[in-house]
C-alpha cells in the first residue's frame, strides 16, 4: 500500500511539473507570437517597429530561428534621445519614495512573469534566475527610498547610455545592477542590448512600464554592430556611457567616443582568465566538485585556470578523473570553435601537457568533452588566450607566495576562487590577489550590496553597493561641470605631444639677477631631467623669465614609475593610522616652509601676499583633512546570506597632470587623495605655474614619506601626458589640460584600460578648490573595491 501511495504521489508531482514547464513554454512562445516573432524598438514606453529597417535573425542554441530584431538608424536614435529627455524630467521629478514604489512594485510583477523571462533567456542560449532579479529590485528599491537621506548633496546625471553588445544574458545580474543603479537616482536610461539578450531585455522593459515607470525613462535600441553605441553617445543629452561585454568592442567604443565629452566606463566581462587556487589545506573533495561545476557545468563567460599546490597534485588529479567519468560532451557554439579547441589541445600536448578527459573526443562536430590540461605553464598560449571550449589548464605551485604570483599572472582582474580551511591563509591571499571578486571555498557568488571594481584590465568602473551609485551621480554643489559636450577634433594622435619646446635665449646682462634653476623630484631625490634640457618659466605677464625647470620626458616618467612601483605595495600595506601620521608630518613641513611658498605663489601667479598666504593656509588644512580621512572609510555591508568583506584598495600608480589654478592647493588636494588611500603618484606640475610645486619639493624632501612614493616631473604638458598614457603600469590618470589632451587620453588609454578623470582647462576657472566636498569626490576616484566572500553554515 505504501509503495502504491508513493508511486501515485510521485506521478502526481511529475505531471504537475510537466504542466508547469509546458505552461511556461507556452508563455514565452505566446509573447513572441504576439509580436509576430519580429521584435521592434522600445521607445517612449511602447514597442515601435519603423518601416524600411534592416533586421537580423536570432537563433537558439540548436540553430533554430527564435525571432528577428530591428537594426536602428540615426532617426531612431534621435527619437530615442528625445524620449529619454522627457522621461528624465518625469522620472527625476518624482520623490524618492515614489521611485522606490515603482522599483519595488516590479518584485510582484516579476512574481507573475519571472518564469517567462527565465524561459525566454534559456531559449536564447543563456540562463537567468528570477530570484536574482527579485533580490536586485529589492535592494535598489530600498536605496531609492533612502537616497536623499544617505546620499546627500548628489543629483542624477541625466540620460545614461548603457549597452552590452555581444553580451550573454547570464550576466544580467551585473547588467541589472548597472540599470537599477542608473534608474534609482532619477536618471533615464537607453539600453543597447547584445544579440542574445535582446528578447529578454525588451520583455523586461515592458514589465518596467507595467510597474509604473514613466514613458521614456527606459528605452531599448537594437542594432547590428558597435557603431550604434557611438551614435547614441553623440546625442548632446547623453551624460554617461556604460559598456559591458568583450574587450575588443569596449576599445572600439572608447576610440569612437573620444572627444565627445562624455565619460565612458568599460567592464570587459567576457573572456577573462580567472584563477581557481587549491591549497594543501583545502577540503579536496569539495574543491574538485567546485572546479568541475565552475569550469564545465556553468556558462563560460570566464575561463578558469586551475592552480594546485604540488603536495596535493596527485590527489586532485585522481579525484578529477573519478568525478569526470560519464560526463557528456559540451556543445560548442559553432564548428569554428571546434577547430580552435583542437588546435589548443594539440599545442598543449606538444608542450608536454597530459589530458584528463571524461570520454573520447568525437572526430568532428561542434562538441568536445570536458578536458583538463595537466602540466600547463603560465606562458602557454592556451593559458594566456584560452579557446572557447571546455578546457581547463592545470598549473602547480609550491608556496603561498608562488600561488599569489600565479593568480596575478593574468592581465585580467575580474575574479578568483580560493580553497583552503585556513582562514588566515585565505584572507592573506585575498588581500594579495588583484581581483574584483574573490570567493573562499566557493565560486560565482554575487550580491548587489557589495561594490566590485575592475582590477587591472577588467574594467574602469565600480558596480554594486552604495559605491556603484556615485558613477551615475554628480555633486549638486560642484562648480565644475563634467567635460563639455563637443564634437571630436580632427587630430593626428601620433603627433600629439611632439611639438618642440620653445627656444631659450640666454641673457647674461646681469649675472646677479640670473633666473634660478629648479630640479624635479624622482625616487625621493631632487634631480635634473634625463635630457639635461630646461624649460623657461615665464612671469605672469609673460615679459620675463622667472626661473628654469627641467624638461622631463618619457625616460623621466619611466624612472618615476619604476620608483613608484617598488614602494607602492609597502605603502598600501601600512596601516591607515601610519599613513595619517605621514600626512600630518607633511602638513607640518609645509607650515615650516610657509614663507618660501607664499613668495613663490606671489611671484608665479601675481596674487597678493595676503591671497598667497590664504592659499598656503588652506593647503595646510587640506593635508590635515586628508590625514584625518585615512582611517574613516573602511569596509562595507554584508550580503543577504553568508559573510563577506567589502574592501577599498589603492589603484596602484596614479599619474596627475596638475591644473594652472591654485597651484599649491590643487596639488596638495590631489596628492593627499592619492597617498591617503595607498597609491603612489607621478605629478606633472602646471606648465604655466610650476614654481609653487617646485618649492614644495623641499617639504617632500624633509618628510618621512618613502622615497619614490611621490614623484614630480616637470616639462611640457603634452609630451609628459603622452608618456603617462603609454605606460602600461599606470592605472589611472587625473588630467587638467586642453580638449585635445582629453580626447587623446580617451582614444589612447585602452590597452590596458586606464581610469580617467578628465577636466578641460578652459573650464577650470569655475572649479573651486576650497570646497571641502572635494575630499569625498577625489577619495572615490582614488580607490577600487574588492569583495571577499566567506561561506558560513
Amino acid at each position: 500500500i505504501y509503495i502504491y501511495i508513493y508511486i501515485y504521489i510521485y506521478n502526481y508531482f511529475l505531471c504537475m511539473l510537466w504542466h508547469i514547464n509546458f505552461y511556461s513554454i507556452l508563455l514565452h512562445q505566446a509573447w513572441l507570437d504576439h509580436h509576430s516573432r519580429s521584435l521592434g524598438l522600445f521607445i517612449d514606453g511602447k514597442f515601435v517597429r519603423p518601416a524600411d529597417r534592416q533586421s537580423r535573425s536570432l537563433s537558439d542554441s540548436k540553430g533554430g530561428t527564435v525571432c528577428s530584431t530591428v537594426c536602428a538608424v540615426e532617426d531612431d536614435v534621435s527619437q530615442c534621445a528625445s524620449s529619454a529627455a522627457n522621461g528624465f524630467k518625469a522620472w527625476s521629478g518624482l520623490t524618492c519614495s515614489q521611485r522606490a514604489k515603482v522599483l519595488l512594485s516590479l518584485v510582484s510583477v516579476l512574481g507573475q512573469h519571472g518564469q517567462c523571462v527565465s524561459e525566454l533567456c534559456e531559449l536564447c542560449g543563456a540562463s537567468c534566475s528570477p530570484s536574482t532579479l527579485v533580490r536586485l529590485l529589492q535592494y535598489y528599491g530600498s536605496w531609492a527610498q533612502l537616497r536623499d537621506t544617505l546620499i546627500t548633496n548628489w543629483t542624477p546625471l541625466g540620460e545614461v547610455n548603457r549597452f552590452d553588445f555581444v553580451f550573454p544574458f547570464f550576466q544580467v545580474w551585473w547588467q541589472g545592477v548597472i540599470t537599477e543603479s542608473c534608474l534609482l537616482p532619477g536618471n533615464s536610461v537607453i539600453i543597447v542590448p547584445g544579440r542574445s539578450s535582446t528578447p529578454a531585455v525588451l520583455l523586461l522593459a515592458q514589465l518596467f512600464m507595467g510597474a509604473g515607470l514613466p514613458a521614456g525613462a527606459l528605452n531599448v535600441l537594437t542594432g547590428s554592430d558597435m557603431s550604434l553605441g557611438a551614435k547614441v553617445a553623440e546625442s548632446p543629452s547623453i551624460s554617461y556611457v556604460a559598456y559591458s561585454g568583450n574587450k575588443q568592442d569596449g576599445v572600439m567604443l572608447c576610440k569612437a567616443t573620444a572627444g565627445m565629452g562624455v565619460p565612458v566606463s568599460v567592464s570587459p566581462c567576457i573572456g577573462a582568465t580567472c584563477p581557481f587556487i587549491i591549497f594543501e589545506s583545502a577540503d579536496i573533495d569539495s574543491a574538485v566538485d567546485g572546479v568541475i561545476e565552475a569550469a564545465f557545468k556553468k556558462k563560460r563567460e570566464v575561463h578558469w585556470v586551475l592552480c594546485v599546490q604540488e603536495s596535493v597534485l596527485e590527489s586532485v588529479v585522481a579525484r578529477l578523473r573519478l568525478r569526470m567519468v560519464g560526463m557528456k560532451c559540451v556543445a560548442l557554439c559553432c564548428d569554428g570553435d571546434r577547430a580552435l579547441v583542437d588546435a589548443a589541445v594539440q599545442e598543449a600536448q606538444q608542450q608536454g601537457a597530459t589530458l584528463v578527459q571524461s570520454c573520447a573526443a568525437p572526430p568532428s562536430g561542434a562538441q568536445y568533452p570536458p578536458t583538463v590540461l595537466c602540466g600547463a605553464a603560465p606562458s602557454s598560449p592556451f593559458v594566456i588566450s584560452p579557446s572557447p571550449g571546455p578546457l581547463l589548464p592545470l598549473m602547480t605551485f609550491r608556496s603561498n607566495t608562488e600561488a599569489v604570483t600565479l593568480g596575478n599572472h593574468s592581465p585580467h582582474g575580474q575574479a578568483a576562487s580560493i580553497w583552503t580551511e585556513d582562514l588566515t591563509l585565505a584572507l592573506e591571499t585575498a588581500k594579495s590577489l588583484s581581483v574584483g571578486s574573490l570567493w573562499v571555498n566557493s565560486h560565482s557568488v554575487s550580491d548587489p550590496c557589495l561594490p566590485v571594481s575592475g582590477h587591472k584590465d577588467s574594467g574602469t568602473c565600480t558596480d554594486g553597493g552604495q559605491e556603484g551609485l556615485y558613477q551615475f551621480l554628480r555633486q549638486s554643489c560642484s562648480s565644475s561641470p563634467p567635460l563639455p559636450r563637443s564634437s571630436p577634433v580632427s587630430m593626428d594622435y601620433s603627433m600629439f605631444g611632439t611639438a618642440a619646446s620653445p627656444a631659450i635665449i640666454p641673457d647674461v646682462s646681469d649675472p646677479a639677477r640670473a633666473p634660478k634653476a629648479y630640479l624635479q623630484f624622482v625616487s625621493g631625490k631632487a634631480c635634473k631631467s634625463v635630457s639635461g634640457c630646461s624649460v623657461a618659466v615665464q612671469s605672469p605677464g609673460g615679459g620675463s623669465v622667472l626661473a628654469y625647470c627641467p624638461e622631463g620626458g618619457r625616460k623621466d616618467v619611466r624612472n618615476a614609475v619604476e620608483a613608484a612601483v617598488k614602494v607602492q605595495p609597502g605603502w598600501m600595506k601600512k596601516s591607515p593610522s601610519a599613513r595619517a601620521q605621514s600626512l600630518y608630518s607633511l602638513a607640518k613641513g609645509l607650515e615650516a616652509k610657509r614663507r618660501d611658498i607664499v613668495v613663490s605663489i606671489n611671484v608665479q601667479t601675481g596674487l597678493s601676499m595676503d591671497e598667497a598666504e590664504k592659499e598656503v593656509e588652506l593647503s595646510i588644512a587640506r593635508l590635515s583633512d586628508w590625514a584625518a580621512y585615512c582611517d574613516k572609510v573602511q569596509g562595507g555591508p554584508v550580503p543577504q546570506s553568508g559573510s563577506a568583506l567589502s574592501l577599498p584598495e589603492a589603484l596602484g600608480v596614479v599619474g596627475v597632470v596638475l591644473p594652472d589654478k591654485d597651484p599649491l592647493l590643487s596639488t596638495v588636494t590631489l596628492l593627499g587623495a592619492a597617498i591617503a588611500t595607498g597609491n603612489a603618484v607621478i605629478m606633472i606640475p602646471s606648465q604655466k605655474n610650476p614654481l609653487p610645486v617646485l618649492t614644495f619639493i623641499q617639504v617632500l624632501q624633509s618628510s618621512d614619506l618613502p622615497a619614490g612614493l611621490v614623484n614630480i616631473v616637470t616639462g611640457l604638458r603634452d609630451q609628459l601626458t603622452v608618456a603617462l598614457a603609454n605606460h602600461s603600469v599606470i592605472k589611472a590618470i587625473w588630467y587638467w589640460g586642453s580638449a585635445e589632451g582629453c580626447q587623446y587620453l580617451q582614444y589612447t588609454c585602452t590597452s590596458p584600460l586606464k581610469i580617467l578623470c578628465l577636466f578641460c582647462q578652459k573650464d577650470e576657472e569655475r572649479r573651486d578648490w576650497t570646497r571641502s566636498s572635494l575630499l569625498e569626490e577625489m577619495w572615490r576616484n582614488a580607490v577600487q573595491w574588492k569583495s571577499v566572500w566567506i561561506p558560513t553554515a
